[in-house]
């Protein structure tokens, strides 16, 4: 495997890979040109995953808050090749790429549109911090392969996906905290 920024050669690979993972999202290879189009577009970066000469896995991300803050979007593995180290390898060359360019932390939103966690069909703006708190992963939601490499719940849009579909926001910081917090102590 080969983990390298994308070229014009991987954009059929890549529309493939995003027409499998997100079919409700990706329609047409059209709108996955426009989608990394706007990442490139947007200081952001693309990556892919190359095994045997094809593109296999994508992760992007676009600067947001200056160049802070990074969102996440898209990460996805052609369903063959999950399980192997692919989607890892992205996060990890990902991120190593974002701190380079200035970034301290990545963010992303994970749907959750097809009750997969025991946040979907509940009321989130009653007791909200407890519910995240207690997620439980009830049928493969990816949230929990974000929290393997370290990204965490911070917090939720209830409803985002329509009633009772929530979008669960989480993020990382990439580089380490050598300095003193510039938080106030008020104390």
């Amino acid at each position: 495997m080969v983990i390298q920024t994308l070229k014009a050669e991987n954009y059929e690979d890549v529309a493939e890979i995003l027409c499998e993972a997100f079919p409700w999202y990706y329609k047409t290879k059209d709108d996955v040109q426009s989608d990394i189009n706007d990442i490139v577009e947007g200081d952001g970066v693309v990556l892919v995953a190359v095994e045997d000469g094809r593109a296999v896995g994508i992760i992007g991300a676009t600067p947001q808050y200056g160049i802070t803050g990074w969102e996440l979007h898209p990460l996805a593995v052609l369903k063959k090749y999950r399980g192997r180290g692919f989607g890892s390898s992205l996060m990890t060359a990902l991120e190593r790429e974002v701190a380079k360019r200035g970034g301290v932390m990545i963010y992303l939103g994970s749907d959750d549109e097809h009750n997969t966690t025991s946040l979907f069909g509940v009321d989130l703006y009653e007791d909200t911090f407890d519910k995240i708190t207690n997620i439980k992963n009830t049928g493969g939601h990816p949230y929990a392969f974000y929290e393997k490499h370290g990204y965490k719940i911070v917090g939720v849009f209830p409803d985002a996906n329509g009633l009772g579909k929530p979008d669960i926001w989480m993020a990382k910081r990439i580089v380490a905290a050598t300095s003193p917090s510039p938080i106030i102590n008020n104390r």
